[in-house]
């Protein structure tokens, strides 16, 4: 175990050297609590000093200063993790990126974006759309980071089509622990040169070095969408529909599910209705293509396979004012699951697609056999589960109790169905404990191993995922 240094009066020193706008360095309580925790963990860490950063050259000179002085370096984006990956557990120096917020670059020729790591995924998608083009990967928090997705996979609702945020980087610029600047990947199409370190650093949570610079592929923006509302009797019902969707080549570009319980939560955060709260279960579809008759043949074979397994309407969104209700309430779950209760802590696993129901009817069991209010919704189409644990009234030892013995529970359900313990939003802090129960010995092995080479003096975000 490192001994890592305590900041003194000369750290801070040079650190003003580097920085030269004073108000860039945050110190005691200029400190925002904010940077104590991310946006859903209890993990509460507070770091001795921010750096709000401007550029590569001053991250890499903090970093080297860090590494000749065993000070560990923690990144923080817009802190809207769910598993504490940014929570600084040695203290020490905790780098910014959220001023490093530019795009750099449209590239026509070769379809892609060079843009830093603090461009905000909303800001990101808004200005290709301006353009005629697209960026497919469609995490549910729109106000995190490029820099955060990149560093978590992250994932969303279009990944049943399109894949997840690795699908769309072609190049990194990244800083490493020693303050060492390096380029991987780049914009060519194809490469296989080498071990791939790009994929590599793709959902490292910022362990293995820091992303300044980042060059995404894009896809000519879809001509039109339309959406589809398809309520069942059960939730069973409309889950098991998914695999048959799947299989009809009609592939939307994204399928989830819910339930009436959590549509009016929504209803209840937003002060707007849902399209219809009537049934216990819902398929939300959503198709693109360049034409509206081009999208009718999918939608119209997806809808007659939801019809045939039992569906009790097909409710068309083909106007722009119906579907962004709709996609906006679905935005608004997790708010609004915080909303109804005391505290909440999630799972994030991720199962096979046939799995599914499965995985979904035990942990409905649980609600009862625990004593404890559980909520989820998910990704049908990539069989990615949020579920949500509510505190409600219960006390701080009951909840601890009941908490901690319902994920080993779902945890362990989700590992008999041969899923995952994340889909999308990582190990962090937080969900370790889980992934080293999942994961065999020798793999995590080879991760520590993975982690010892880029990071030897283990400074950057450490006790993250299996360190």
């Amino acid at each position: 175990m490192t001994n890592y240094k305590k900041l003194e009066a000369e750290d801070i020193a040079y650190i003003r050297e580097v920085i030269t706008d004073p108000r860039r360095i945050l110190l005691g309580d200029d400190i925002n609590e904010e940077y104590s925790h991310d946006e859903l963990s209890d993990t509460k860490s507070w770091p001795d000093v921010v750096v709000r950063a401007l550029s590569t050259e001053e991250i890499s000179k903090i970093m080297k200063y860090a590494y000749e002085h065993d000070i560990p370096v923690t990144p923080r984006g817009a802190g809207t993790g769910l598993v504490g990956s940014s929570v600084p557990m040695e203290h020490g120096i905790m780098i910014d990126t959220t001023l490093m917020n530019h795009i750099l670059e449209l590239d026509e020729e070769n379809l892609t974006l060079t843009v830093e790591p603090g461009v905000l995924l909303m800001e990101l998608a808004a200005y290709v759309e301006e353009h005629g083009y697209f960026y497919p990967p469609d995490p549910g928090e729109k106000s995190a980071t490029i820099g955060g997705n990149i560093s978590t996979n992250a994932g969303g609702m279009r990944a049943v089509k399109y894949g997840v945020t690795r699908d769309y980087v072609r190049g990194l610029e990244v800083v490493l622990p020693d303050g060492r600047v390096m380029e991987l990947g780049g914009k060519v199409v194809k490469n296989s040169s080498g071990y791939d370190l790009k994929d590599l650093i793709i959902g490292s949570e910022g362990t293995l070095c820091m992303i300044t610079k980042a060059i995404l592929k894009l896809l000519p923006l879809p001509g039109k969408t339309i959406s589809l509302l398809v309520p069942f009797p059960s939730l069973a019902q409309a889950i098991n529909t998914v695999p048959l969707i799947i299989s009809s080549k009609s592939v939307p570009t994204a399928i989830e599910f819910m339930q009436r319980e959590v549509i009016i939560d929504a209803e209840e955060y937003l002060g707007k209705k849902f399209p219809d709260n009537s049934s216990d279960a819902y398929l939300l579809l959503k198709f693109d293509g360049n034409s509206t008759e081009e999208i009718e043949k999918d939608y119209d074979a997806v809808a007659q396979i939801c019809l045939e397994q039992g569906a009790l309407d097909v409710l068309i969104s083909d106007t722009e004012e119906r579907d962004e209700s709709i996609w906006k309430a679905r935005g608004a779950f997790l708010e609004a699951i915080k909303g109804s209760t005391t505290y909440m802590d999630e799972v994030d696993c991720v199962v096979p697609r046939n799995r599914v129901n499965e995985l979904v009817q035990y942990i409905h069991s649980l609600n009862s056999q625990e004593q404890i209010r559980i909520k989820l919704f998910g990704h049908a189409g990539d069989g990615n589960l949020h579920v949500y644990i509510l505190k409600d009234d219960l006390s701080d030892e009951e909840w601890e109790k009941r908490m901690n013995r319902v994920m080993d529970l779902i945890y362990d359900k989700a590992h008999e169905l041969h899923g995952q313990v994340s889909g999308e939003h990582g190990i962090g802090f937080a969900k370790k404990p889980y992934l080293s129960k999942s994961l065999p010995a020798d793999a995590l092995e080879l991760m520590k191993g993975i982690k010892k080479v880029f990071d030897p003096k283990n400074l950057l975000n450490p006790h993250k995922i299996c360190q």
